[in-house]
């Protein structure tokens, strides 16, 4: 019992110690000094051995390089900044119907069998008779009816960094986009894996391009508090079996 109340505790605190970061004032921002980002612009990994370049190559408007006028700006390296393009545009709609019904009835019964019944039913109390013995019948049905209606629409655009690059050329992305408005903090997440034939000439991808992507838009500040349920009502919820 003492450690079940250590441990609720230790949530309340916890919860409470998140609410005072924005007590009468705007929620701070997360920290970028340790972020995934600027750790991939920082080591960006060992950068691939060229031979050297003559002076003239330098010059030339026919380079391969980022920095040229004609080179492809799209991001291949660790640290390099891509656009995600986020459209989610869905609709589903599921009806289901079920009906199901059974009835059956059994009768038995012996009014003649050489006799016996007749000897049998003299001794019966008054009323009684073996003329219908068993009488069983049994009726069941069942009916069921769900719907589900679902729609889904998002349009938003975010800058994020490559911050590994897997053997097998594959492309880790991360980014992370904040905006405080007046006392509340929207936040936007997305994470996944990209195949660098996939990114545009204008250095985007869309969303459904990115495997196991992880895209999160929510909040935090005084309206996102007021609209969750205070914790010792999280707790009851999750404690009582009813």
């Amino acid at each position: 019992m003492l450690k079940k109340l250590c441990l609720i505790g230790l949530i309340v605190t916890t919860a409470a110690c998140a609410k005072m970061d924005h007590l009468g004032k705007a929620p701070s921002f997360t920290p970028t000094t340790q972020s995934p980002e600027r750790v991939a612009m920082i080591a960006s990994g060992l950068p691939d051995v060229e031979p050297p370049k003559r002076t003239s190559d330098r010059a030339s408007l026919w380079s391969g390089n980022q920095t040229s006028l004609l080179g492809d700006r799209r991001a291949v390296n660790r640290g390099d900044i891509m656009t995600v393009v986020i459209e989610i545009d869905e609709k589903a709609e599921i009806s289901n119907s079920t009906a199901r019904s059974r009835g059956g009835k059994e009768t038995l019964g012996i009014p003649d069998f050489f006799g016996i019944p007749e000897r049998i039913n003299r001794g019966q109390p008054e009323g009684a008779s073996l003329d219908s013995a068993v009488d069983i019948s049994s009726s069941s049905s069942s009916t069921g009816d769900g719907s589900v209606k679902r729609k889904e629409k998002l349009t938003l655009r975010i800058a994020a960094t490559v911050t590994d690059v897997l053997p097998n050329g594959v492309l880790a992305i991360e980014g992370l986009q904040e905006v405080r408005v007046n006392f509340e903090i929207r936040e936007l997440i997305v994470s996944g894996y990209v195949r660098p034939e996939d990114i545009s000439r204008q250095n985007e991808i869309t969303y459904d391009k990115i495997a196991s992507a992880r895209i999160s838009y929510g909040g935090r500040g005084q309206i996102t508090d007021v609209q969750q349920p205070r914790i010792g009502q999280q707790v009851v919820d999750m404690v009582l079996p009813f």
